[in-house]
């Protein structure tokens, strides 16, 4: 009962609202010049021959646009040593809605993973997916783009932080394997342009669930920010789809799957 709001009169709970509408517009307000900002980036010409394993075929980061001007990839993680893909990564994919809304916008959106096609297809089938994933298994795309961390293949970076500024956070989990990320592309004629790319906390703007949660008294339960941790779990209650009525499944730790998440 602890975690309730408190309880109080319909005229109380409309002045609070209102308190609050204000502050929401004013976030709004705040986003939209963010969205402005974010569109004023300049870009970078992608220059490098990237190779991906498609359904169809090789294909170059050129094919995965489908003759759309843009296209947004998104770096999942798949845990090979488990043939499946991260719950945290997973999550986010659950969380998409219909991409007819995001084509008819000259849009592009889909999965890059490092990991072999296969083993990626047959995730895929398992989760009932149906949304375009592709494999850069032995192309430096990812770790270009700094979601797999290797110091042998190129030098660490994760969310614009290099490997000295990881440690002194104590960021350890971000500087080995796999990593979330966003990036985002824009095509001129047959030229490629890198103009966006986001990590981290910067994700959670793609997760629709947690918005709907944080219209909820409870938020996402995750207890941080004044929520209530609701089953002990914290920030590690996801699981894959199919597994939250699996009472043997571990809840897997937040840093042996996304790193850390600052």
């Amino acid at each position: 009962m602890s975690h309730l709001p408190a309880i109080a009169s319909r005229e109380t709970w409309l002045a609070a609202r209102k308190e609050l509408l204000a502050a929401e517009k004013d976030a709004t307000r705040m986003l939209d010049r963010l969205n402005a900002q974010r569109r004023a980036l300049p870009m970078v010409p992608v220059d490098k021959p990237y190779r991906f394993d498609t359904p169809e075929g090789e294909a170059s980061l050129l094919g995965l646009f489908e003759g759309r001007r843009q296209l947004i990839v998104y770096h999942f993680m798949f845990h090979r040593d488990r043939g499946e893909g991260c719950p945290g990564c997973s999550f986010l994919v659950d969380n998409l809605g219909h991409l007819a809304h995001l084509h008819a916008r000259d849009t592009t959106l889909a999965l890059v993973s490092r990991a072999p096609l296969a083993e990626l297809q047959r995730f895929q089938a398992r989760m009932g997916w149906t949304l375009p994933w592709y494999s850069s298994w032995g192309s430096d795309f990812n770790h270009d783009f700094h979601v797999t961390q290797d110091a042998a293949v190129a030098p660490l970076e994760y969310n614009y932080r290099d490997e000295g500024e990881m440690r002194a956070r104590g960021e350890h989990g971000n500087l080995t394997g796999e990593l979330p990320g966003v990036s985002v592309f824009l095509r001129d004629g047959e030229r490629v342009f890198h103009s966006y790319s986001s990590y981290a906390r910067g994700l959670d703007m793609l997760l629709t669930t947690h918005h709907y949660l944080d219209l909820t008294p409870f938020g996402r339960g995750e207890g941080w920010g004044g929520m209530p941790d609701l089953d002990g779990k914290g920030m590690h209650w996801q699981r894959l789809h199919d597994r939250y009525d699996d009472a043997e499944a571990p809840t897997p730790l937040a840093t042996a799957c996304c790193g850390d998440t600052p």
